[in-house]
């Protein structure tokens, strides 16, 4: 431990951003980072706890609290405070070899479990990562390293979200032979095209790929993977197929009027053609545009809350964001202690931009749409309830109806497992939540040399989570491949 005073004489400073009205005119990113002696102020507060609750991931009152991939966060955090920042970013990444992602996107369970956060504020872990992996790319520290030794085995792995790319990156450094199939233009999954590009420029991924191709990991981009002649040849020309499909199909909206009208989307269709658009890559059809319309958006999670964000950068008319849950409280209850997740409300980037655009909070807690209503096939408003929860049952609240004018309904509803085409090629088992079944802590499937990880496996769950289970199940697979007879 460097500063042994540190977390009484630091207060948490977190890295800048620009201001809304200023960020909301593009699709950049939209964070500045500190100077390095502030970053050093902040490594300082870590106080190198003797049980670190930050990497344990633990599970209290059935939520998980510290880092999935046990990050050595203590560690690291001296080394910041001692500028010895190249051999935090070893340290850094033996545990998590893409925090150009988690330092990103992640919502920083470290940092729910950080002691400081007991009575003061929390050590800003997140922070501090992105410093060290953004700061190992500019000073050219992140260089391809090839593995010391090939093993000859083949590896196919199946989708390029966080999981496959985690997999395919430890199955590397094992000295196996790894091909990524991903059916989409590009690399990254929900990284690329379900994330917004001003909190993940598409670049980064491009730059991890280019860092990744130069190791001799392979990428085929527009293969669709499935039916029973493409999934032969990859039995037949690879020793172990890695199943990294993710869990895309989204769950529908239960609403009176819905079914055929149009202006009703899933927020997964939306923000890819968003993202589309922004890149250049195809014009953004018009069905998509939000630009001077009413828009309504169901869901109240991260992909709502990005959703908030790119229709105001469109220049949407209204921006209404339904949630079933109650609002939750300001600060913990009595029963949500210290180190549990705390079950607070959270002002995410959309919101606070449309409390600056529109002068309120966007959300409306308690609340679901009960009847889409249309003109001549078009969604013209819809009609709200209030619900709340009895015996575990979700129940509408009589006399609670509201109308609200909508020409554009965003379904961000979260998903109900994986899409069924390459699962059902395969001849794979499936869970009764849609997912691959696997045995208990392992990522094998029925079928022998197929394999699982990420949400195909877990179900929709965190990028962090999916470079953990990638990670895993590389572990599971090199096993699998080294006990395999000529």
């Amino acid at each position: 431990m460097g500063k042994q005073t540190g977390f009484l004489e630091y207060e948490r400073v977190e890295n800048n951003e620009v201001p809304a009205r200023e960020r909301i005119r593009g699709y950049e990113e939209f964070h500045t980072y500190l100077s390095a002696p502030a970053r050093k102020e902040q490594g300082a507060r870590c106080m190198n706890c003797g049980v670190p609750f930050c990497q344990s991931a633990m599970q209290l009152s059935g939520m998980v609290v510290g880092c999935p991939l046990h990050n050595l966060i203590p560690e690291w955090n001296d080394c910041i405070y001692r500028g010895q920042d190249s051999h935090a970013l070893v340290r850094l990444l033996k545990t998590n070899r893409f925090p150009e992602f988690t330092g990103r996107v992640c919502p920083a369970l470290c940092e729910k479990a950080c002691i400081c956060g007991q009575y003061d504020d929390p050590v800003t872990v997140k922070d501090n990562e992105l410093y060290l992996i953004e700061n190992g790319y500019k000073k050219g520290w992140m260089k391809s390293n090839f593995p010391a030794r090939e093993s000859g085995r083949k590896v196919a792995v199946v989708g390029s979200g966080p999981s496959g790319l985690s997999c395919a990156d430890a199955l590397r450094r094992r000295g196996h032979s790894v091909t990524v199939y991903e059916r989409e233009d590009r690399i990254g999954g929900l990284l690329m095209y379900g994330i917004p590009n001003m909190k993940l420029d598409k670049s980064v991924i491009a730059r991890r790929q280019k860092l990744m191709e130069e190791e001799g990991i392979v990428f085929k981009t527009g293969v669709n993977v499935g039916g029973k002649k493409s999934v032969s040849r990859l039995m037949r020309d690879f020793d172990a197929v890695v199943l990294c499909c993710g869990a895309k199909q989204p769950r529908p909206l239960a609403a009176e009027g819905i079914e055929g009208t149009e202006g009703v989307y899933f927020a997964v269709d939306f923000l890819k053609a968003a993202t589309r658009n922004v890149l250049g890559i195809e014009t953004l059809p018009e069905q998509f545009n939000a630009k001077d319309r009413d828009v309504v958006i169901v869901g109240g999670g991260d992909t709502g809350n990005d959703c908030i964000g790119t229709v105001i950068r469109m220049g949407c008319k209204s921006v209404t964001a339904l949630e079933m849950m109650p609002k939750p409280p300001a600060e913990r209850t009595p029963n949500n202690p210290w180190p549990e997740w705390p079950k607070t409300l959270r002002t995410d980037y959309g919101h606070q931009e449309a409390i600056e655009v529109f002068g309120g909070d966007p959300r409306i807690f308690s609340t679901t749409v009960k009847q889409v209503r249309s003109a001549e096939g078009k969604i013209s408003e819809i009609e709200t309830v209030q619900v709340r929860f009895e015996d575990r049952k979700l129940v509408e609240v009589p006399g609670t109806e509201r109308t609200l004018k909508c020409d554009l309904l965003l379904i961000a509803a979260g998903f109900i497992g994986a899409e069924k085409t390459v699962p059902d090629s395969f001849g794979l088992e499936m869970t009764g939540r849609g997912v691959v079944a696997t045995p208990k802590d392992r990522y094998s499937t029925n079928i022998r040399g197929v394999f699982a990880a990420g949400d195909m496996r877990r179900g929709q769950s965190l990028v962090v989570w999916a470079l953990a289970e990638g990670r895993a199940c590389a572990a599971e697979v090199d096993e699998y491949l080294m006990m395999l007879v000529e």
